[in-house]
């Protein structure tokens, strides 16, 4: 009489909750997580029923996400449609610089990456920043410490690196009145002078020594830098430096 005043079932009032014990089950399923890192709950699910676990598809489903075994999935990131202005030769210095990680290995197998940084009126080697790791914030630090004797840029051309597409980068370049030009994913050639210049890098420096630190990448590096800039030949610059081409523009231009 009292469950029909309440309109209770009378299963529901004298039901008495079944404790349950998943100590086996969690057992069976944390080693198979441990042994397929990889695997999603369907496959640990057929798992134990080969296995010969007669647990049904809930219950396991639910141990599964108790445990915090649930896979995150990657996904891709979508970048903003990129109209980058086209690649031409600037006429003069601070127009556009160019900038690109590269990364290597020591000879203790420790990886490390460079920052470089070059202007490309007379692809002069403004920095190169050797690191094991390279964040947004130690990028802004090199392009202010290079700004600090040659003044900012009027654009900044990159790819669509996490450190680039940062926004303490893009708020340092609306601070200092400096534009963001990126290149579409997948378009290297939208940045040729960085990529080109990388290449001489590597093959005159990264793939000629065997490093043992990275105070000895330091050393050689700078030392290259000088050389880069003040001696070595450059093709289009009618075979001369970078210093040496941006002087002579100047003496030029003072004389027309």
């Amino acid at each position: 009489m009292a469950c029909e005043a309440f309109c209770i079932s009378r299963c529901t009032y004298y039901y008495q909750a079944k404790l349950v014990d998943d100590s086996e089950l969690i057992e069976a399923l944390t080693e198979l997580a441990q042994k397929h890192p990889r695997y999603g709950f369907r496959k640990l699910f057929k798992r134990l029923r080969l296995l010969g676990h007669g647990w049904n598809h809930k219950r396991v489903y639910r141990i599964y996400c108790a445990l915090k075994l649930n896979l995150r999935r990657k996904t891709k990131k979508r970048l903003p449609t990129r109209n980058p202005e086209p690649l031409t030769v600037p006429t003069s210095p601070n127009d556009c610089w160019s900038m690109d990680f590269m990364s290597d290995n020591l000879y203790s197998a420790h990886h490390f990456r460079t920052f470089n940084v070059i202007d490309d009126y007379n692809r002069e080697l403004l920095a190169i920043e050797i690191d094991m790791s390279l964040p947004s914030a130690r990028v802004i630090r090199v392009l202010d410490r290079v700004a600090e004797y040659r003044g900012y840029p009027k654009r900044l051309r990159q790819d669509n690196g996490s450190e680039f597409i940062s926004h303490a980068l893009e708020l340092w370049a609306e601070r200092h009145g400096v534009k963001l030009d990126f290149s579409k994913p997948g378009k290297p050639t939208q940045n040729a002078f960085i990529e080109r210049f990388n290449r001489t890098y590597r093959n005159e420096i990264l793939d000629c020594y065997l490093f043992d630190s990275l105070t000895e990448v330091r050393d050689i590096t700078d030392s290259w830098i000088e050389e880069y800039n003040y001696e070595r030949p450059h093709e289009s610059l009618n075979d001369l430096p970078p210093k040496i081409y941006e002087k002579l523009n100047q003496e030029n231009s003072i004389k027309g």
